[in-house]
């Protein structure tokens, strides 16, 4: 899933893409409000982690752009301003959630997990496809019960096509949410992991259900 970073203190901001990125997040950084909206209209994302002290154009200002086109994309606020009326304003501008620094990391993460959940129809932490199960909370794929090891980067490519099962991903939509957007990525790479998972999942019995479309891109479904 990508996440777009809205934070201008450049060690917080490096901190918590680190941290991000580890959980196995594709993640863009941006540092005041003109470069959210250019990444924004540029890209496209899961989620924006946006503060509200943001130079050039303010986090509010940014939020109220935002939506006034868009009503999906999932905004937490990280902010400084901790004031209960300012918590409401930001609120009742849109954001779907409001979360005060100093913060704890974990909280955050357990934040960001709950509100991409709640961008699809399976809003359960449990997700299944035939006998596989993804666990969206302890962030493991298991199948009959038995859990296989996945790097971060194919549980990346994993939770996408279960959060988005029985439809056809282009690889294009694949790599623009799975890594950074200036990762420099060629086709190969994405193939490689998807290579990868299939050859954990034939032991199983289970590769049939990652199938690559020609010339469209890949899906998982439980039908053959």
């Amino acid at each position: 899933m990508k996440i777009l970073l809205a934070e201008d203190e450049p060690d917080l901001s490096f901190a918590l893409a680190k941290g991000l990125k580890q959980k196995g997040y594709a993640v863009d950084s941006a540092f005041d409000g003109e470069e959210v909206l250019q990444y924004y209209h540029q890209y496209d994302y899961d989620l924006i982690i946006l503060d509200l002290n943001l130079p050039l154009i303010d986090g509010i200002d940014v939020l109220k752009t935002i939506r006034q086109k868009d009503q999906t994309i999932k905004i937490l606020i990280l902010s400084a301003r901790t004031k209960v009326e300012q918590k409401v304003i930001g609120l009742n501008l849109g954001a779907n959630d409001y979360l005060t620094k100093p913060f704890d990391f974990l909280e955050l993460e357990a934040r960001i997990s709950a509100l991409l959940r709640l961008s699809f129809a399976q809003m359960q932490s449990v997700l299944a496809c035939g006998n596989l199960s993804l666990d969206l909370t302890a962030r493991t794929l298991s199948i009959a019960g038995e859990a296989i090891y996945l790097t971060k980067k194919e549980y990346a490519i994993m939770e996408y096509l279960f959060l988005h099962q029985n439809e056809v991903l282009s690889h294009e939509k694949i790599i623009e949410h799975i890594w950074d957007s200036d990762a420099d990525l060629y086709l190969s790479s994405l193939k490689y992991h998807l290579h990868s998972l299939k050859k954990k999942l034939k032991p199983f019995g289970a590769e049939h259900y990652l199938k690559n479309i020609r010339g469209q891109g890949y899906i998982l479904s439980e039908e053959s």
